[in-house]
């Protein structure tokens, strides 16, 4: 834009501050060793990693086979000069300014049952994102049989323009948390809005954060 002038990359050590100073050392030392695989980046996914960027999560994992199409601008964490692009390619891009020194790994591939256990076996935290509901109950049900042990946090339910109090975080079982309103459709009535898909998303990321920082409750 006219009249901004590009400002230098503070160094990794000045960033690191800055989070220190806003979340503390000890906890800043947890959020930044944490490795978490986001499955599914569109309206949910894209800014869900965002905030764990900012938040300063030092390992994301992306997930998608999908290119950014001018139907995901609505609520997606995408702009026009990236569409076509793949998602993991223009969502690496959009990290790459926001958190440069997060250490961003990309799939461009669909997640089945089949790669699900070598794609997810690195990380401890995993992020549901995707937008069909065959695809999240496969999603569950793979990381809940192969790796027990993670944490796993979905959404179902942030359709339509209904009160965002209506969102809200549960656990389900001891380690596999749902974010949303648990009933909203986007394929019936209004559709998915950016506003209501951003707080369910917020929701997902502060779980993720909760749990990093050693809460397990909702």
């Amino acid at each position: 834009m006219a009249g901004l002038q590009a400002h230098p990359i503070p160094s990794r050590e000045v960033m690191r501050e800055a989070l220190n100073i806003r979340h503390g050392e000890d906890l800043q030392n947890k959020i930044s060793a944490a490795r978490v695989a986001v499955c599914g980046l569109g309206g949910l996914g894209s800014n869900i990693a965002i905030a764990l960027a900012r938040a300063g999560v030092g390992h994301l994992h992306l997930i998608d086979f999908d290119r950014v199409d001018l139907t995901n601008l609505n609520r997606q964490q995408y702009a026009v000069g990236q569409l076509g692009q793949y998602k993991t390619d223009a969502l690496r891009e959009t990290l790459s300014l926001v958190s440069p020194y997060c250490d961003v790994t990309c799939d461009t591939i669909q997640v089945t049952e089949e790669n699900l256990p070598d794609l997810l076996k690195t990380e401890d935290y995993i992020c549901e994102a995707f937008d069909r509901a065959e695809a999240k109950a496969m999603l569950v049900s793979g990381v809940l049989e192969h790796f027990p042990e993670k944490y796993l946090v979905a959404g179902s339910g942030l359709a339509g323009l209904g009160s965002a109090n209506t969102i809200q975080t549960r656990r389900v079982s001891q380690r596999f948390y749902l974010c949303g309103d648990g009933t909203s459709d986007s394929s019936v009535g209004l559709g998915l809005v950016a506003s209501r898909v951003l707080v369910c998303a917020a929701h997902e990321a502060n779980m993720i954060l909760r749990l990093i920082a050693g809460e397990t409750e909702p």
